[in-house]
């Protein structure tokens, strides 16, 4: 190490004052941001990381180790709300950050830490950001996927990628799910969670009602999680499955936290809840259709990566929300009965449930 090099370090590790990380707010997205803190967090053990956040991703930070605080305040995505962005500004000012992580590649991000004299602001050159950020990254486009881009930001400019980022953690305390099985009346056998909804039409897999009556068969319970958008889809669920399949959807995120990590396998689509059940260390299944699992699949791994293998389809990966082609068989061709077999597998290597 040279000497300009060893005091560079050297200051790093005295440095005391505290960073803001301004996330994508997406709940899987908000998820993988726990990488970018467990980096800053070996970076600069001496800095206590805070988290600015909506009110929908808050209750997740409460589950995140390394992270000081969760700024809660919501800003609205389709106007620029001069007077929600001063209100932040004044309240990050008053926090005496020394350093912003702006993920986020838009201008409106990096409005409220330019305003509240954010000595060292970092982010990727985007939308006209000039000004408003004082650390400018360059070659977001040549970095394969999402995390290397966040997690990028967290090293020191010019830093070559690691063979392996830290995986994102969520822990719940034992005692906090034993008060949730018990508040919802639900017996302390293992279960399976579906989570049928997603951010787009194309990523959803249509046959989890199916799916719930064949699992309720082996005798298993099953819980439907989501919030409020999949109270439709928990009822069709519910109906098909029988008195064993529970509608657990609600408006709280918590609850979905809860349940991811009370449950025995989770049954998800690419989805924000597919990456709280894999960083909760909870045995996950993860359904992929228009997306690819590379890109998208969460760091800690997945308990079964499931996608169609009927036939090659040219259109696969479209990433695109609404299937335009091939009439969604990338996502039909992936059979009920062979989901369930795999979840039986994974019980079974997982829970020692040999007999299900």
């Amino acid at each position: 190490m040279n000497q300009d090099s060893q005091l560079s370090g050297e200051a790093e590790r005295g440095d005391t004052r505290p960073i803001l990380i301004v996330p994508y707010m997406w709940i899987g997205d908000f998820v993988r941001n726990h990488t970018v803190v467990r980096v800053l967090n070996e970076r600069w053990p001496n800095r206590p990381v805070d988290l600015l956040t909506t009110s929908l991703c808050a209750p997740l930070v409460d589950y995140m180790p390394g992270v000081r605080d969760a700024i809660v305040w919501d800003l609205p995505r389709g106007r620029l709300a001069v007077g929600r962005q001063l209100g932040l500004a004044k309240l990050l000012r008053e926090r005496n950050y020394g350093t912003a992580l702006v993920l986020p590649r838009t201008w409106k991000a990096a409005i409220a830490p330019a305003l509240a004299g954010i000595p060292e602001r970092i982010g990727f050159v985007g939308e006209f950001r000039f000004g408003l950020l004082n650390r400018w990254r360059w070659g977001e486009k040549k970095l394969p996927r999402f995390i290397d881009k966040n997690a990028a930001l967290a090293q020191p400019d010019g830093a070559p990628l690691p063979a392996e980022w830290p995986v994102p953690q969520l822990r719940v305390p034992a005692e906090d799910i034993v008060r949730w099985r018990q508040a919802n009346g639900l017996s302390t056998g293992a279960a399976v969670a579906l989570a049928p909804g997603s951010v787009g039409a194309s990523k959803r897999w249509t046959y989890y009602p199916e799916a719930a009556r064949l699992l309720a068969e082996r005798g298993l319970e099953v819980w439907v999680v989501g919030g409020p958008g999949e109270r439709g889809l928990a009822q069709e669920i519910v109906a098909a499955g029988g008195p064993a399949v529970r509608d657990l959807t609600g408006n709280d995120l918590r609850n979905g936290v809860l349940a991811m990590a009370a449950a025995g396998v989770a049954m998800s689509n690419d989805s924000g809840l597919m990456h709280i059940a894999a960083a909760l260390g909870t045995p996950t299944m993860g359904i992929f259709g228009p997306t690819s699992p590379y890109l998208w699949a969460p760091l800690n791994g997945l308990a079964a990566t499931v996608v169609q293998d009927k036939s090659v389809l040219s259109c696969q990966p479209c990433q695109s929300t609404i299937c335009k082609m091939n009439d969604h068989r990338c996502m039909r061709d992936i059979a009920a009965h062979d989901v369930v077999e795999t979840a039986k597998d994974v019980l079974a290597r997982t829970q020692g449930l040999g007999n299900v």
